[in-house]
């Protein structure tokens, strides 16, 4: 019975960790066609971008953009982004079979509630990017397509809807 008095805090404080307001709420100020579309939402945005695409010998791309497009500035956990270095899988890459690709990158251990210094902030209508290696961080086949998904939001907060397809080829 003490055990539980432990144990279900100890979830809680987990599962709040680097938690923020994640839910969009995008408005429309009109939707005839034409028109001006306010695409304010209460929340950040994730957008990626992969060029797959390479000369022999240089990094394969992960582009990671973080958008605010709210009316105050907000904070998110860089742990499982592109923002800190390649300490976790923040991403689902699988190829065109439904195989996920290997991540051979590091695994760190985190103490929770993450400190103060690993969040960040993006301004009202200001934009963050970072860039990432994804030849560093996993086992990708030449000449295979592959779908990429960003995984991360539970510990960063950052919501992604994007999934980005891409072919990794080398240009000599």
């Amino acid at each position: 019975m003490k055990n539980i008095r432990i144990i279900i805090p100890a979830l809680l404080l987990l599962f709040s960790a680097c938690g923020e307001a994640t839910r969009n709420t995008a408005t429309n100020k009109n939707e005839n066609a034409g028109q001006i579309v306010d695409r304010k939402t209460d929340s950040l945005e994730v957008k990626l971008k992969i060029n797959g695409n390479v000369v022999n010998g240089e990094p394969l791309l992960l582009r990671f953009v973080v958008l605010n497009n709210t009316d105050s500035a907000k904070k998110f956990c860089i742990w499982h982004t592109p923002f800190e270095p390649l300490m976790s899988s923040y991403l689902s890459i699988t190829n065109e079979k439904g195989e996920e690709a290997t991540y051979k990158g590091a695994m760190a251990k985190r103490v929770m509630p993450p400190p103060a210094s690993s969040y960040t902030q993006v301004n009202p209508g200001d934009s963050l990017v970072a860039n990432a290696d994804l030849l560093k961080a996993y086992d990708l086949k030449k000449g295979a397509s592959y779908k990429a998904v960003y995984t991360g939001g539970n510990m960063s907060g950052l919501v992604s809807k994007d999934t980005v397809t891409f072919t990794y080829n080398e240009i000599r």
